[in-house]
């Protein structure tokens, strides 16, 4: 559990006014000393994100969370981070202090997971020093107006540990995951063949994250794989009995691997099917068509959500670049982004490209895509980007015919 992947996690937010109880709640859960624990206001001035098994949920991510009450310039910057982790949390945890119940910030709160339509529990915090009839009074209450569970939580005596974890199970939303990267394209039992080139950018030793996301589903949906380098794709294909029923590729070598696959044999690439796995591949395929509106001096987004040294021929900085600016028969103005951060300031971009996203959980996936499109910006991923561009997108989108619509937009 603790090798799986970040963006493989559930999200699970701890919110609420500073020394509400969150850190020792956090603490509590995980039985692990995770988060600093003071009873002076702030203590927790970033958020904190560790990965964790919580049974019965599996593996998590929890984020501890400054106070949403945060006061001053600087409070105010960090009331902003705890706001931002929002785009990224698949279910909430309200945290009251018991003794002082709930408040403004409390209720503004409120009205934001309701908006992002993000499950959530209200917890209160030490249990253990509040009247019984208070306790029965405000559950009532809250039960009634927020209609989301009521829970009271003691961090000293371990009063309603085990329930919070039960009900955030059952709150999880269903599709916070898609189903399926690649195994409910093809029948059980069938063949596919991974085309994954080993250049200087792979980590040493290993296959990168989207690869071996994709072997894995492979797998769990009873199918077999062959994985060759792309200079080894003609042979593999030579020695097989009966032909593949799926060829999937790095986007790199898209248009050196669709020459050496016949094209009876369906073909797609590792980034196409993160499109759909994370994102809204309908929407990223539609972004594909604005390369044909850019204009020399355009300003382009190129947005990656992990951070690795750039090489001499990297895909995001040089290639993409070059291959966009060749489409369009002149210079381009790039923007580059990486890591965890994304700009808010859209409205200067003709358009924005994105990474496969492999590091980001869906609901951040998601939510970058509403951001940029909310404000009327089409937004593509590298590999629907690299198969537009050299012609070969309607082959690498129709072995998701029946599974996916809108894409047919092209």
């Amino acid at each position: 559990m603790d090798k799986t992947p970040r963006g493989l996690r559930l999200h699970i937010a701890i919110l609420g006014r500073r020394n509400a109880g969150k850190s020792s709640l956090i603490n509590a859960l995980t039985n692990q000393d995770i988060a600093l624990v003071s009873p002076v206001p702030g203590t927790t001035t970033d958020p904190v994100y560790k990965a964790m098994e919580v049974p019965p949920l599996g593996p998590v991510m929890l984020i501890d969370t400054a106070g949403i009450d945060d006061e001053g310039e600087l409070g105010q910057k960090r009331v902003k981070r705890t706001m931002k982790v929002l785009d990224t949390t698949d279910v909430a945890l309200l945290v009251v202090d018991g003794r002082l119940g709930m408040n403004g910030y409390d209720e503004e709160l409120v009205s934001l997971l309701a908006q992002r339509k993000i499950p959530w529990l209200l917890v209160y915090t030490r249990g253990d020093l509040v009247e019984e009839n208070r306790k029965a009074r405000l559950s009532r209450e809250h039960r009634a107006k927020y209609a989301v569970p009521v829970l009271w939580v003691s961090s000293v005596t371990g009063e309603g540990l085990e329930k919070v974890k039960e009900l955030l199970a059952g709150i999880q939303p269903a599709d916070w995951q898609a189903p399926a990267i690649v195994g409910d394209l093809v029948a059980p039992g069938e063949m596919i063949l991974l085309v994954t080139p080993i250049d200087a950018a792979a980590p040493k030793g290993r296959l990168i994250l989207p690869q071996v996301q994709t072997i894995r589903d492979i797998l769990d949906h009873d199918c077999q794989c062959i994985v060759c380098k792309d200079t080894r794709l003609k042979k593999a294909l030579e020695r097989l009995k009966s032909p593949p029923a799926l060829v999937v590729t790095d986007s790199q070598v898209f248009g050196r691997v669709a020459a050496l696959v016949p094209p009876e044999i369906p073909l797609t690439s590792f980034s196409i099917l993160m499109a759909r796995y994370k994102g809204d591949l309908a929407v990223l395929v539609r972004g594909a068509e604005a390369v044909a509106s850019l204009k020399p001096g355009d300003r382009v987004l190129i947005s990656e959500a992990c951070t690795h040294r750039c090489l001499a021929e990297d895909i995001g900085r040089v290639k993409i670049p070059r291959w966009l600016e060749q489409a369009v028969g002149g210079s381009l103005q790039f923007d580059h982004t990486s890591g965890y951060g994304f700009p808010e300031d859209l409205e200067r971009y003709k358009l924005v490209v994105h990474c496969g996203g492999c590091m980001l959980n869906r609901r951040e996936m998601l939510h970058r895509i509403q951001a940029v499109t909310g404000k009327g910006i089409p937004i593509v991923n590298y590999g629907v980007l690299i198969a537009y561009l050299q012609g070969i997108l309607p082959r690498a989108l129709a072995p998701f015919a029946g599974k996916e619509k809108g894409y047919e937009v092209l």
